[in-house]
């Protein structure tokens, strides 16, 4: 089994998109909102605070009580559409729970929405328009492709089909011809259509449940799920049970997440150029 190493994917992306902000005209801003005070989110928007200085990129940190209204923070999101140059605004997630997610994406200016999840960029990129993607899905295909498998003659499947992995990816493999098979709970002869996957992308948040009794020999495993488990994070795959069943796989942590972060800062340049 080869290890698909996100971190080194992630930085050859973010050392071209560090060349192309020094060609701009001007530095692009790069919004994180940030409701409440969770630890996780916290460090992860910390994160990304590092690798948008790393490449040129102002980034903007604008963070509120978790108390704050779902009308109050829409009202702070359009006063931050306004920023002279602005070219992208993501709101960290989880919200709280009183909060109107939906009405909250949407009050992202749409040029802006480089997490494609409010409903105007959303069925832009269902319809084809890919220059800015949902993230975690554009870092899987970086995964996949970096393998150069000749994905035409392959039997793909998705496991999940969520809003930020399953739904897009398949989308994103469709756009590209192919015809991938989308596993739900409820898809009948899963383990069958899992046993004679050449490819499997998988985004469902269940720990360790793709093992290596599971799979043909040879199979490339995109993991893109994540769970708690004993404080740490794991990830679909149980890498120990299919390191000798598996061909390439991408670790968790290590793999989609660091392309994810990469991917972000690619639709941010993306709105940069355009302007």
């Amino acid at each position: 089994m080869q290890i698909i190493d996100g971190k080194k994917i992630s930085k050859e992306i973010l050392d071209e998109i560090k060349k192309e902000v020094t060609m701009l005209s001007f530095t692009p801003v790069f919004c994180d909102v940030l409701v409440g005070e969770d630890p996780a989110s916290i460090q992860y928007v910390d994160m990304k605070a590092k690798r948008a200085e790393s490449v040129g990129i102002s980034f903007h940190k604008a963070a509120f009580p978790a108390s704050i209204s779902t009308n109050d923070l829409i009202k702070e999101i359009q006063a931050l559409n306004k920023i002279e140059n602005m070219c992208g605004i993501i709101v960290q997630l989880p919200l709280p729970l009183h909060t109107d997610k939906q009405k909250v994406f949407d009050s992202i200016d749409s040029s802006f929405d480089v997490d494609c999840l409010g409903t105007l960029a959303s069925e832009k990129f269902y319809n084809g328009d890919t220059k800015i993607g949902f993230p975690t899905a554009l870092s899987c295909m970086a995964l996949l492709d970096s393998v150069g498998l000749d994905l035409k003659t392959k039997k793909i499947v998705v496991l999940g089909r969520g809003m930020l992995v399953g739904k897009p990816v398949s989308a994103l493999l469709q756009f590209r011809n192919l015809s991938p098979v989308v596993i739900q709970s409820k898809t009948e002869n899963k383990e069958e259509l899992i046993k004679n996957a050449d490819v499997i992308i998988s985004g469902m948040g269940q720990g360790k449940y793709i093992t290596g009794d599971k799979i043909k020999t040879g199979a490339v495993i995109i993991d893109a799920g994540t769970s708690e488990s004993n404080g740490g994070i794991v990830g679909d795959v149980d890498l120990e049970s299919v390191k000798l069943v598996a061909g390439y796989v991408s670790p968790v942590p290590g793999g989609v997440g660091p392309v994810t972060v990469a991917m972000l800062l690619k639709n941010v340049l993306t709105v940069a150029k355009s302007k």
